[in-house]
């Protein structure tokens, strides 16, 4: 059931943010002076490699966010691309969020479970981290602490969903992120 619900919300998704995905795109091609969208590996169910698509946001030589990137930042439009990925089963609407190799592949024990789980759009940790970026700026050692204390609670909050996980519960973090 959580397939054809992934199926039927992504193609909804799509048709309804396909034009202001296109916009976004262009504008990021122009402001990047690059393609307009990010790819990059990330670690899926099993553990399995798949490629993620964004929106980019940071100009490629300079590695600087770019003035609408920002933006699009914020109100997680790069992000709308990964509507595709769910469309094409290599991610869920409700899922941990995916990460990049070095990450979830390194974890041990009943943590391991989390790579049961298709990764997602959104999520109880995407939602309590929306701010993620700005957090990572305040920090003296922001890698340090993404590692040491940010990515341990969402494995947490990830396992805690893993246990969890309904229907319902989906339908609480779709709506709580959206609103």
């Amino acid at each position: 059931m959580k397939r054809i619900f992934d199926i039927v919300f992504s193609i909804i998704a799509l048709i309804l943010t396909g034009w202001l995905i296109l916009i976004c795109y262009l504008i990021a091609s122009i402001e990047t002076q690059s393609n307009g969208l990010f790819v990059q590996p990330r670690v899926g169910q099993f553990g399995k490699l798949f490629t993620i698509y964004k929106l980019r946001t940071m100009h490629p030589k300079t590695e600087a966010v770019t003035f609408l990137g920002k933006y699009f930042r914020r109100y997680k439009l790069d992000e709308l691309p990964q509507f595709y990925n769910v469309l094409i089963g290599e991610m869920s609407v409700v899922g941990p969020r995916p990460d990049v190799p070095g990450y979830y592949d390194q974890l041990v024990g009943e943590e391991r479970k989390i790579l049961e789980l298709k990764p997602g759009i959104t999520s109880e940790a995407s939602l309590k981290y929306y701010n993620e970026d700005a957090l990572l700026a305040q920090q003296a050692h922001p890698q340090e602490y993404n590692d040491t204390v940010l990515f341990p609670d969402k494995v947490k909050l990830n396992l805690e969903y893993y246990y969890r996980r309904s229907f319902g519960l989906d339908l609480n973090i779709i709506w709580r992120t959206i609103f």
